[in-house]
């Protein structure tokens, strides 16, 4: 009887276990809109300068500069120089940069006429299509501006 011992747990009741199945087709189909992005460049002075005199025409040793906005652009004031010491050394540095206007009666879909901008046109639908039947997944190109994408996904459980 002991020798049949090992051969009973081998004798055991029969597995039950669940297992599930599924299995799914998709595709979509997408138009891309117009789109349009802008980024306004602002206003910026710099001076910089050694052995120079300035002036802006009615005031000596001024460095000029902005002053006042009026729509996005600030008011800008120019500087003269001329060396300060005939023979000697002397360096002089001036950077301006007028910043973009800022449209004041823009209407649903216009954009101000800024320095960076980047547009892209919308997409056409002219022969994107896509098709489902018994999970065969069928897809046609479609113009500028489209994707498609097909899936098909199969999944087993086993609990």
């Amino acid at each position: 009887m002991k020798r049949l011992i090992p051969f009973l747990f081998l004798l055991s009741a029969p597995a039950y276990a669940d297992i599930t199945s599924s299995i799914s087709s998709s595709v979509k189909l997408e138009v891309s809109a117009a789109a349009t992005a802008a980024d306004r460049i602002g206003n910026s002075y710099s001076v910089s300068g050694t052995g120079v005199n300035t002036t802006d025409g009615t005031t000596a040793g001024s460095v000029g500069g902005l002053g006042a906005a009026t729509n996005g652009v600030n008011a800008y004031t120019p500087i003269t120089a001329s060396q300060l010491t005939d023979g000697e050394s002397f360096n002089y540095t001036v950077s301006h940069t007028t910043g973009d206007t800022i449209g004041t009666s823009l209407t649903t879909g216009e954009v101000s006429a800024f320095g960076d901008l980047t547009s892209t046109s919308g997409g056409t639908a002219t022969n994107l299509a896509g098709t489902v039947d018994n999970h065969v997944l069928t897809i046609t190109a479609g113009s500028q501006g489209t994707s498609a994408t097909g899936q098909y996904v199969t999944t087993v459980t086993v609990d």
